[in-house]
């Protein structure tokens, strides 16, 4: 978990830089709007480690909350879901969905967060207009899209246009990663790790561009179940019935008590408009029991985001991702 997770430290380090970066990106000084809650819901019977309850409460300030899973599991999975409603300000809803919570629920560990941070210079509302949307080679829409010219940071290599956009305050900014081809976005994210986002980043330089993005929202109905992907990825162990070991979270002394990762459920919501943007996402681990100067004036560089793109929502003095997300259709959900 902690390779595929890209953990560096001990359990204790993880938690405490972990805990400080997400007090130092809630700060209420900040222009924009950023909180993170985190909870664990427990079998109000079972006993977690009070060393593992009291590092998980100094560090992200997450609770334990007793729930009745073994007689009411679907009344447990409606109240996480409504405390996540309101963490994110309803922007996230149903995040657990019916059969998520099972008799055999002992723990689940869920995080919310939510932003909302408007643009340095906000577009113009009378510049939004119809435009164009590459779906495929063959295949477009026109969409509502958005248009300014100003001096952004920008970067173009390996087939794929970054582009920065400030938020108000400048500690967090969205970038734009834009392929070159319009049906390049497989190929951009098939090479795409935390190295090449962190290469681009350190290629952007300001320039004068006009730009047009299209409004979006995006919104899905249901939750990812993450588990099998989490598996391919490196870490099956943790859903592995036999071998998974969270002895560290609950120890109990009957070996068909102890936990393992059932499934892990994600929910995203993103809104980017002529103001800015707003966010939300949560995600919950299901645990079993076992059983700018001024330049010489030129034309600017014309950037469009009129093909499927990434967005990136940065801290970016961390250089932390909060968000990520794919624009496939700017009018889908």
């Amino acid at each position: 978990m902690g390779k595929i997770l890209h953990l560096e430290g001990t359990a204790d380090e993880v938690m405490s830089t972990s805990g400080e970066l997400s007090r130092s990106l809630q700060d209420p000084a900040r222009p924009v709007v950023f909180r993170i809650a985190n909870r664990l819901f427990a079998e109000k019977i079972y006993q977690l480690l009070p060393a593992f309850v009291e590092k998980t409460r100094e560090a992200f300030g997450a609770p334990v909350e007793p729930l009745d899973f073994r007689h009411a599991p679907d009344p447990a999975r409606i109240h996480i879901n409504q405390w996540v409603a309101e963490k994110t300000e309803k922007r996230i809803q149903d995040l657990v969905p019916p059969g998520g919570v099972v008799p055999d629920t002992r723990l689940v560990l869920v995080n919310a967060i939510y932003f909302l941070g408007n643009w340095a210079v906000p577009f113009e509302h009378e510049a939004t207009h119809p435009a164009p949307f590459h779906l495929t080679a063959s295949q477009q829409k026109d969409v509502p899209t958005m248009s300014r010219t100003d001096r952004f940071r920008i970067a173009q290599r390996d087939g794929v246009t970054a582009l920065e956009i400030p938020y108000k305050g400048g500690q967090m900014s969205m970038l734009l990663l834009i392929p070159d081809a319009i049906e390049g976005l497989a190929a951009v994210e098939s090479a795409l790790d935390a190295k090449k986002i962190e290469a681009l980043a350190g290629k952007l330089r300001e320039e004068r561009v006009w730009l047009a993005l299209p409004k979006f929202e995006l919104n899905p109905g249901a939750s990812l179940a993450l588990g099998e992907d989490l598996k391919a990825l490196g870490m099956p162990l943790a859903f592995d019935l036999q071998r998974a070991d969270f002895t560290g979270i609950a120890n109990p002394p009957d070996p068909a008590d102890r936990l393992v990762i059932g499934e892990v459920f994600h929910k995203g919501f993103v809104r980017v408009d002529e103001k800015g943007t707003e966010a939300a996402a949560a995600s919950a681990v299901m645990m079993l029991r076992v059983g700018a100067a001024p330049t010489p004036m030129q034309p600017p560089r014309e950037v469009k985001a009129d093909r499927p793109f990434l967005f990136l929502i940065r801290d970016n003095a961390s250089g932390m991702i909060l968000f990520l997300g794919r624009v496939s259709d700017p009018e889908g959900r």
